[in-house]
């Protein structure tokens, strides 16, 4: 209700502009009842207010409207008003001209094409009222309206050239003519010679040969012909295979994505004709003017002969992109003064470039009306480049007019009205139809006349200075320096349609969008066709925000089914099955912040100069004294990121790098010698060595260069880029001297060290030759045992058996020498003469040392002896009790 409360405004509002034009005219009968046209307005505005506040009074859609919509009541009410408010619409349609509402639409798509006719509707009943008060104003320089009062035509939108409105009688029926679709035509595509590159690479410049040219072209271009003998490159793009080759022979790349008449525009300088004051010369009748069309290479080489020879031409193009995924040319309208040309594009696609030795002739002016489309058409299908370009469009925005198309201008200028209903028109069409001929003809027929007068135009605004007229020359001149880019697919191109979209996406829905692009993109490559055929914008979020799980459900997704969606089914069910098992959660795309080291700019005062701080707030800048700043150097084209991010206002203090007076202090560092682990350690890390030094600066100077800037031969970076790549050079051969200089040290320690280690050795073997091994010190002791045992002896012989011999210290002994074995005869030991009382029956001194089985002979004893035996308790055995079942153990048997 309340969106038809809004339409029923407009309509009514629309209505009283229409009713006040009509006032103006004089007609009393548009103001039955009312005294005047202001009452009448008051009344309207009234109306218009009333109907506002009941608009908004009404319940908001959601769940408030949701409950007054279960009464009856409401609901009855609700459906009375809406029918009363969709009648009303459609007399004010019906009575205007435009297509009104019908009750027999389709339930699904009858909501968005009842919207569609209430735009369309509004569009034609504003542009009418505009009309009415530019002539009422005295703004329109005809003598009579541009469209009369209270009728318009049906304004028929249609992107079919083979549909035509009739007169008022018949403007419910459609006039058709010879061929009925434009999907029979078979694809131009086909008869290229030099196949259309899809591929996902960097576009590849086409000339070949630069005319008029004050600097040479580069070399790549002049012999870009010879990949053909590159057999090895067939298989790959071109752009990659010239990419290949580049880095093959090390040539620079510079120029090979340059505009190669950079040059020469620089350098161009405005013709004096365009600041002189013009005279219009009128333009022939279109039926008078010759028009040829040129399909054939010898009637192209004509006309480049032609308009060598002329001082101006107008140039327009037709392109075609539904069916391609580049675009193609299909046509160029030429026209001079004289004659009118149409070159057949799709015929003589590879022998265009004979047009730049006209195009970039500087002495001859090419007019065209909105070339920014223009000129990266021509470079990428035909290789031609427009030097000395000027645009219509340009001028009227410079002159500030209220409308900048060809169509405004042409019914300013020349009182003539544009049929616009061939401008979405299959250009593919071959023979081309007489309806689409003449639209293409009229498009630039009458554009001289018109740059001569929006020329005049300028000059009066600028009270005969020509500086509006350099403002528009000099714009024409950035829109010629434009170079044609080719769409390149990357892993985060989805996010730029995604953003433009008005709904939330979550992981899955994010996963199927992101899958469904890639898949889109890479198929359109393929197949040649544009990303709308294959699947448009709305159908791709419709399937991503649905996530249908069988293929019917893509399928009900797309009305009308694109052809390839149908073909590919089952391969975008398995991208929504693949998106589905995606984790659930809420996607959010925050765009990246590009980190700087520059605060953000403060808007200018133009009134202060740069270094007035006089008008600055206090709160921006930055206290000094207030915390303290670590001085840091300064560095120069840094390519080091910080680990943090900086605070939007932050002090970078550059410490002085003079060192002119600065004392050495290198005879105050000692050298520490290095031990052997830490050589090693030195070696291994001086065999790592960066492969790409040679592009480094030096570790001395803290200047560093950005990759950007170092291959950019337009900065003086670049030559200061190849000094240090000298000096790098030469830095290596110092750290390749000093590194030979340390392995030679580092050789002649270790040879020392070696050296040492022999000496130390040898003196250790010196000194172990006095000392006995233990094996020599047991063999000395069994001697001297040996030779105690026959002392012994022999003392017994001599002496009485009571007399005792002195018996030796150990230290003695071991000084004593003993006699040799040989001199000292065997003689048998005699047993009854030891002194040893063990064998004579006499009781053995107790030992000091501790015996385990003291205890159990004690035992043994106590058994033996005569004493009574007592039982003891069980309770009472000790440790030492032995049972009748234990005596078999083998802590009781016998010793040796």
């Amino acid at each position: 209700m309340a969106a038809c409360g809004r339409i029923e405004m407009d309509t009514e509002e629309n209505s009283g502009s229409q009713s006040v034009g009509a006032a103006g005219s004089g007609d009393a009968a548009m103001f039955s009842g009312f005294k005047d046209m202001d009452a009448f307005v008051k009344h309207g505005l009234g109306a218009v207010v009333a109907v506002t506040k009941a608009a908004a009074g009404l319940p908001q859609a959601g769940d408030e409207y949701d409950f007054y919509r279960s009464f009856p009541a409401f609901q009855s009410f609700c459906e009375a008003q809406g029918d009363r408010l969709l009648q009303c619409m459609s007399l004010l349609m019906r009575y205007h001209g435009c297509r009104a509402h019908s009750r027999d639409r389709n339930s699904l798509t009858g909501l968005e094409e009842s919207f569609d006719l209430v735009v369309d509707s509004n569009d034609v009943i504003l542009e009418r009222a505009g009309i009415l008060l530019d002539e009422a104003s005295g703004v329109s320089r005809t003598q009579q309206p541009i469209m009369p009062v209270g009728f318009q035509p049906p304004k028929t939108v249609v992107s079919s050239w083979n549909r035509r409105g009739g007169d008022l009688a018949q403007r419910n029926t459609l006039e058709t003519i010879r061929l009925l679709q434009a999907k029979n035509i078979q694809r131009p595509q086909l008869k290229f010679k030099e196949k259309v590159d899809n591929s996902n690479t960097p576009f590849v410049l086409k000339i070949f040969i630069k005319p008029n040219a004050i600097k040479p072209l580069s070399s790549y271009f002049t012999n870009k012909r010879l990949r053909k003998e590159r057999p090895e490159d067939l298989d790959i793009p071109a752009a990659l295979a010239d990419f290949v080759h580049q880095q093959r022979t090390q040539e620079h790349m510079d120029d090979m994505f340059a505009h190669p008449y950079q040059y020469e525009l620089d350098h161009l300088l405005m013709p004096e004709s365009l600041m002189s004051k013009p005279e219009p010369q009128m333009y022939r009748p279109i039926d008078e003017t010759p028009c040829k069309f040129i399909d054939s290479l010898e009637e192209l080489v004509m006309l480049n002969e032609k308009l060598a020879k002329t001082t101006e031409f107008a140039v327009d193009l037709e392109h075609h992109s539904y069916r391609s995924f580049l675009g193609i040319t299909c046509l160029m309208q030429i026209s001079t003064r004289d004659e009118d040309f149409i070159i057949d594009t799709l015929e003589l696609r590879s022998e265009m470039y004979i047009l730049n030795e006209t195009f970039t002739d500087p002495a001859i002016t090419k007019v065209f009306h909105g070339a920014d489309s223009d000129i990266e058409w021509l470079q990428k299908d035909f290789g031609l480049y427009v030097v000395n370009l000027f645009d219509t469009h340009q001028a009227a925005r410079t002159l500030n007019l209220g409308r900048h198309s060809l169509d405004h201008l042409l019914r300013l200028y020349c009182s003539v009205d544009m049929d616009k209903r061939y401008q979405l028109a299959d250009w593919r069409i071959r023979p081309l139809p007489q309806e689409m001929f003449e639209y293409a003809r009229a498009d630039t027929h009458y554009l001289l006349y018109t740059y001569d007068r929006i020329r005049l135009d300028l000059l009066e605004a600028a009270n005969g200075q020509p500086t509006l007229i350099q403002v528009a020359w000099q714009k024409s001149k950035t829109i010629s320096l434009k170079v044609y880019m080719k769409p390149i697919y990357t892993e985060h191109s989805y996010l730029e349609l995604y953003r433009k979209q008005k709904t939330t996406f979550n992981t899955q829905q994010l996963t199927a969008f992101r899958l469904l692009y890639g898949w889109r993109d890479k198929l359109a490559r393929e197949q040649d066709e544009s990303t709308g055929y294959v699947l448009p914008n709305h159908m791709l979020t419709k399937i991503s925000e649905n996530l249908p799980k069988e293929p019917q459900g893509i399928i009900a997704c797309c009305n009308p089914v694109p052809p390839l969606v149908r073909q590919q089914v089952n391969e975008l069910h398995l991208l929504i099955q693949q998106a589905r098992d995606m984790p659930l959660l809420k996607a959010e795309i925050v765009a990246e912040k590009k980190k700087g080291l520059t605060p953000s700019k403060q808007p200018r005062v133009p009134l202060f100069g740069p270094h007035d701080i006089s008008h600055v707030p206090e709160s921006p800048l930055f206290d000094f004294s207030s915390s303290p700043v670590e001085a840091k150097h300064g560095v120069l084209f840094s390519e080091e990121e910080p680990a943090e991010e900086m605070e939007p206002w932050t002090c970078l203090v550059a410490s002085a790098k003079i060192t002119l007076f600065a004392e050495e202090d290198t005879k105050q560092k000692k050298v520490v010698p290095l031990t052997v682990a830490q050589q090693k350690a030195c070696s291994i890390m001086e065999s790592f060595e960066n492969p790409f030094r040679m592009y480094l600066p030096s570790k001395d100077n803290n200047i560093h260069i950005s990759k950007t800037a170092k291959y950019d031969p337009s900065s003086k970076v670049y030559e200061i880029s190849n000094r240090w790549k000298l000096q790098s050079i030469e830095q290596q051969k110092k750290e390749a001297e000093a590194q030979q200089e340390a392995r030679a040290r580092a050789r002649e320690a270790a040879k020392r060290a070696s050296e040492e280690k022999k000496k130390a050795q040898q003196s250790y073997q010196e000194s172990l030759k006095d000392v006995q091994t233990v094996r020599q010190q047991a063999r000395e002791a069994a001697r001297l045992e040996a030779t105690k045992r026959e002392g012994d002896s022999s003392h017994l012989e001599q002496s009485a058996p009571k007399a005792k011999k002195k018996q030796l210290n150990p230290t003695e002994k071991a000084s004593k020498k003993a006699p040799p074995e040989a001199s000292v005869p065997f003689k048998p030991f005699d047993y009854s003469e030891a002194p040893l009382k063990v064998f004579s029956g006499a009781k053995p001194k107790e030992s000091v040392q501790f015996d385990p089985n003291k205890k159990v002979q004690e035992t043994k004893q106590k058994k033996n002896s005569k004493a009574p035996k007592m039982k003891p308790s069980a309770g009472n055995r000790s440790m030492s009790y032995v049972a009748k079942s234990e005596r078999g153990f083998r802590h009781n048997w016998p010793k040796r």
